[in-house]
């Protein structure tokens, strides 16, 4: 069973989403292989403190996990609720993220259309992998098994395979996430 970024993009309609926000597919493929990455990394963050962990996991218990099944549909995206997932994410180091990601990812203007819609995406899909697990024990040991999934993810175990651009990440954000929500 495949936990690793890859099998998320896959699902991703970037043409569609492309269309939607009036950019180039091939940006917008790029810059979700980055910004991706960058929100499981910020939920891993949070995740690492107790009450970040548990309040992720309520939050996850909120998701549908229908909506990053099959191909992700982009009507049934709730923005706003996306855009609330992003700042609860990165709290208030979520402009310096965007700044880093959009050196690498097509630029910040796309980042910030993209981290709304991609949001909600994330937390369906981690519920999903929830569920999978058949968690249905309390928030705190869902907070466990939250962990253990993003560690996987995010290459720390799970067949060893480094999330795409692993290093980039930790060089790039590894100073900014998790700095200040604890």
């Amino acid at each position: 069973m495949s936990h690793n970024i890859n099998d998320l993009l896959s699902k991703l309609p970037v043409d569609r989403i492309a269309n939607q926000l009036g950019e180039d597919p091939a940006n917008v493929r790029q810059a979700a292989e980055n910004v991706l990455p960058a929100l499981l990394m910020g939920m891993g963050a949070n995740a690492r403190a107790p009450e970040g962990r548990d309040s992720l996991a309520n939050a996850l218990g909120k998701h549908d996990p229908s909506l990053a099944e099959g191909e992700v549909d982009v009507e049934a995206i709730d923005t706003d609720d996306g855009a609330k997932i992003a700042h609860h994410i990165f709290g208030s180091q979520e402009d310096q993220v965007v700044s880093q990601l959009g050196g690498v990812a097509g630029g910040n203007d796309l980042v910030k259309k993209l981290l709304p819609l991609l949001a909600p995406i994330v937390m369906s899909w981690l519920a999903g992998r929830l569920q999978q697990r058949g968690t249905t024990e309390t928030a705190s040991s869902q907070g466990g098994m939250l962990e253990q999934i993003l560690g996987q993810v995010l290459g720390g175990g799970g067949g060893g395979q480094a999330a795409p651009g692993g290093g980039i990440f930790g060089d790039l954000l590894g100073g900014l996430l998790g700095g200040g929500r604890r």
